[in-house]
């Protein structure tokens, strides 16, 4: 069995703004295919608009508020909400509450900075 807690992965700042902590993926332990992260974003904070050219993405959000877009198309979510992004979909996510937004960003294939696309 393959196991890691929140607490054993160290945060960082990935190139779209946000701050993550990756649980599992191809570096981190032996998952192949996909990868798994906690992202946080401080109240009034945003992802830089951007899209992964080969990545489907799920975001499910823990807690906070937030306002997701995907293509032009925008929606409020928050805590139980899952939110899928296309390989190709430009996208965006901003904490729109008054405490952190924390979601997880499920990738697969798994998440690559050379995936990551800016306009």
């Amino acid at each position: 069995m393959e196991r890691r807690s929140r607490e054993e992965a160290t945060p960082f700042t990935t190139a779209d703004g946000s701050t993550i902590r990756v649980l599992l993926d191809v570096e981190l332990g032996s998952a192949r295919e996909q990868s798994l992260a906690e992202a946080t974003l401080a109240p009034g904070q945003a992802t830089e608009r951007h899209y992964h050219a080969r990545t489907e993405e799920i975001y499910y959000v823990l807690a906070g508020a937030g306002e997701m877009e995907i293509d032009g198309d925008r929606a409020s979510v928050g805590p139980g909400d899952a939110i899928l992004i296309p390989p190709g979909a430009w996208h965006q996510i901003r904490a729109t509450g008054e405490s952190e937004l924390r979601f997880l960003c499920c990738c697969a294939p798994s998440y690559s900075h050379a995936d990551t696309f800016f306009s």
